[in-house]
């Protein structure tokens, strides 16, 4: 094998898993990461289909059962607090809006770095500034640390990889970031006796929706998504923090329900975070001697319910593929033709997504509240199944020998 050691951009969950894989195969991994540590902040993600079937195969799922959340399920409601539907974590075989294995993303982020550092060497306060690529190895220069040399590098640093951007940036057609209609700000808030185990989902008009969702710490996770033109250059993320927050206030003020308490909570939280919902399109994965992973390469945005499973089974699948071939570029050619089409699956969103989960208007609200209480019925379940269920079960894994 003409690949031996690998450097991989991102610590955060397709990162370690791919080292976890490597290393499996009898590869080298480092792991560069811009934060000092492990990163704390985040929200609840789930597994799904192939994503737990990766993590079986790691002996990681009894671990991860441990750190789950417990939610039970999500209940939407209105400004009164009065439900309107509810999903169990069970409906939908338990693959619907709340899938039956919920964890925080720092605890599984946490949970794969304390699985792998016994043999991957981690890089944290640093970050990728420059690469240059020959036939044989990849230089790279790090900006906290002297210039190293790879045979290969992964760029698995996030839907605004600089490290993909480093190399594809300057290729015509070769990143399509494309905003799917959707800004959100997450962050955590205290809890209160009255959260329990379940999510709530309130709608209010205008296109806006306040999320809570219980994190197995005593606090709760909190959301406030709005529906934004997906071809504006006029985007909330390009603002300061503490911009963004008086926009928050501006947006969801008189949104009622528990909507005061979380925005009083939002002005002091510790992990405040806004973000634009964007689907990365790439017409090719790799390009020489790197290649891209998880929601670098072909992010589906949260909307999916589909990133953390897609990352899990690309770390499978490209570790399994540079295992068994000799040269990088057939490993590289047969991992995007084996994942391409599960990941363009996960990014065929549902006609209408996110607007028709998002009404404008108070007769919208009530046209949807009675679609999800139908959904429960039998002779529903097969035509909700595309706006609930994700399409997480429409792919095996390859199996590669170890």
């Amino acid at each position: 094998m003409t690949h031996r050691s690998v450097l991989v951009a991102g610590a955060g969950i397709a990162g370690p898993a791919l080292a976890y894989w490597l290393h499996r195969h009898g590869l080298a991994a480092t792991v560069v990461e811009r934060a000092s540590a492990v990163r704390e902040g985040g929200q609840t993600v789930d597994l799904r289909g192939a994503g737990r079937a990766v993590v079986r195969r790691m002996g990681l799922e009894r671990t991860l059962r441990t750190h789950a959340t417990g939610e039970e399920g999500i209940r939407f409601v209105d400004r009164a607090d009065e439900v309107k539907a509810v999903f169990s974590s069970g409906s939908f075989g338990g693959q619907g809006p709340v899938a039956e294995l919920e964890i925080l993303r720092a605890d599984l982020s946490r949970l794969l770095y304390e699985e792998t550092r016994p043999y991957t060497e981690y890089l944290f306060a640093d970050e990728i500034a420059e690469l240059s690529q020959s036939d044989a190895r990849v230089r790279v220069a790090f900006r906290g640390s002297a210039e190293r040399v790879f045979d290969l590098v992964i760029a698995a640093d996030g839907a605004r990889s600089p490290t993909r951007d480093l190399v594809f940036g300057g290729l015509d057609d070769a990143v399509d970031v494309r905003p799917v209609g959707l800004t959100t700000a997450y962050f955590t808030i205290p809890g209160e006796p009255g959260d329990g185990r379940w999510a709530r989902w309130l709608n209010a008009p205008g296109g806006r929706v306040v999320t809570l969702r219980p994190d197995g710490r005593g606090t709760t996770r909190a959301a406030l998504s709005f529906l934004t033109p997906p071809h504006t250059d006029e985007s909330a993320e390009k603002l300061v923090p503490q911009a963004q927050k008086q926009l928050l206030h501006r947006v969801f003020r008189e949104a009622g329900w528990e909507t005061a308490r979380v925005l009083a909570a939002m002005d002091t939280a510790p992990d405040f975070f806004l973000d634009r919902a964007v689907q990365i399109r790439m017409p090719r994965w790799s390009h020489g001697r790197v290649a891209v992973l998880g929601d670098a390469g072909y992010c589906p945005s949260p909307l999916s319910g589909m990133g953390t499973s897609l990352a899990f089974a690309g770390a499978y699948v490209l570790a399994g593929e540079l295992a068994h071939h000799a040269h990088h570029e057939q490993a590289f050619n047969r991992y995007e033709e084996v994942l391409r089409p599960y990941a363009e699956r996960a990014q065929k969103l549902p006609p209408g997504v996110p607007r028709v989960a998002m009404p404008r208007t108070r007769a919208g609200i009530r046209a949807l509240h009675l679609a999800l209480r139908a959904a429960a019925r039998p002779r529903a379940v097969a035509r909700l199944n595309r706006f609930l269920v994700p399409p997480a079960d429409t792919f095996t894994l390859p199996c590669y020998s170890l």
